[in-house]
């Protein structure tokens, strides 16, 4: 099975922003003017948390893609489920009633409302699936990123570039004593 993961490396980040930009214009082309009021933040499914004396300063946030997910399990429709061909959490909007239970129940606080549709987000956006399912491709924040702090791939492929990376690294998985299983690397500063 595949098993599709997240790794953002704190050490390498330069925090330029170009992987919120990129998910922005990728996936919410359509809010570009306006603001993710659920996080008072743009509409991006990355959110950038400045944090003070602690090493690293910033913190990438964006949606973990959890192997025990609160989401799915809060969701009464099923609309919030785990893809079992990757391992990614989706959102089928034509099942989603817009309770909004996914959104309270994540506590990596990784979801957001559209404010048009009123409906969940999350990453990854419409234009990510695609490229990753449909292209063979990584999400566009991958691809942008100029200090290729960031990747993305199979974690139960050895051979894949997050795998050899995780193998070299020292990293964390957030809020790992939720029980989450958390897919999402915080690779940290020697």
């Amino acid at each position: 099975m595949t098993r599709y993961a997240h790794l953002w490396d704190a050490g390498k980040c330069i925090g330029c922003g170009a992987c919120i930009i990129e998910c922005i214009s990728a996936n919410h082309s359509d809010l570009m003017e306006g603001d993710n009021k659920s996080w008072e933040w743009v509409p991006s499914n990355i959110r950038r948390i400045e944090i003070e004396g602690l090493t690293p300063k910033i913190l990438l946030l964006q949606c973990q893609h959890c192997e025990n997910p609160p989401c799915v399990h809060a969701c009464p429709t099923g609309a919030s489920y785990i893809d079992k061909s990757n391992g990614l959490v989706k959102i089928d909007p034509s099942k989603c009633i817009g309770c909004r239970y996914c959104v309270t129940s994540c506590p990596y606080n990784a979801r957001w409302v559209h404010p048009v549709t009123g409906l969940p987000e999350k990453c990854m956006g419409e234009t990510c699936l695609f490229i990753v399912e449909k292209l063979g491709g990584k999400p566009v924040c991958v691809s942008v990123c100029p200090a290729e702090a960031r990747d993305f791939g199979d974690i139960d492929d050895p051979n894949s570039s997050i795998s050899k990376r995780l193998r070299s690294s020292r990293y964390i998985r957030l809020l790992e004593n939720k029980g989450t299983g958390p897919k999402f690397f915080v690779v940290m500063e020697p």
